[in-house]
């Protein structure tokens, strides 16, 4: 078996004395892990830091074995945020919420031209938060969970629209919420409208909603945790 793909590097851990077996995301082949041959050693071992961007080639004997990478740098985002605890708290959030929330060996190109764009952004400090959200809810409905705020649960009306059902992912009004106010979400409202702008109480808003949804859904089946690197960007951003 022989497949070559861009990759996003997720995680490296050390393998014997010189290798290493990288996680990565791939653009066409999904989240997948290989033996790097070498990948201690001070020529490669700067290429297998996370986030960072190579071109890769994946050789087994099996599909379904481990396999072996052979690697090259397309682009070093992880030298970006070798300097910013900002940036490597961003960027280790993003490797590592991908690295336990994506199923393995299926593909989610949506997913991958997402990571790029926030890889991209990782200067933009200010912005980032409100464009990770952004992929937080996208990946959620990559992977058939995401919310439904088209509509009230309860009634069907499209107006006034101020909670989340934490059991459905679904909107609800005022007037449908009002007696279960106390268990529900409440809906940020640049969820609703682009143009508004959202403040940093809305955005930690985002952040407990996908949360729950990302444990219910995601994670408490295989049971796992949301990943601490998430934590620690949620208190930078209190």
């Amino acid at each position: 078996m022989l497949w070559s793909d861009l990759a996003i590097v997720l995680s490296a851990r050390k393998h014997g004395e010189n290798s290493v077996i990288i996680t990565t995301l791939t653009r066409e082949h999904g989240r997948y892990s290989g033996l790097v041959r070498g990948g201690s050693s001070k020529k490669l071992s700067p290429l297998l830091q996370p986030g960072n961007l190579l071109q890769v080639e994946w050789k087994g004997r099996l599909e379904e074995h481990l396999g072996t990478f052979s690697v090259e740098m397309e682009t070093a985002y992880g030298a970006k945020a070798i300097n910013s605890r900002e940036k490597l708290t961003n960027i280790n959030t993003l490797c590592a919420m991908c690295d336990l929330c994506l199923p393995e060996r299926q593909s989610v190109e949506g997913v991958f031209g997402a990571i790029l764009i926030l890889l991209d952004m990782l200067d933009e400090t200010r912005l980032w938060p409100e464009i990770y959200q952004r992929w937080e809810l996208g990946l959620l409905n990559e992977l058939g969970f995401g919310l439904d705020l088209s509509s009230c649960a309860a009634t069907g009306q499209t107006g006034d629209l101020i909670y989340i059902s934490p059991k459905t992912g679904r909107a609800v009004s005022r007037n449908a919420g009002e007696p279960y106010k106390d268990k529900l979400f409440p809906l940020p409202y640049h969820l609703l409208v682009d143009e508004v702008k959202p403040h940093k109480k809305d955005l930690l808003a985002v952040f407990t909603i996908t949360g729950h949804f990302i444990e219910r859904c995601l994670l408490g089946p295989i049971n796992k945790k949301l990943p601490a690197a998430r934590t620690r960007f949620i208190d930078r951003l209190k």
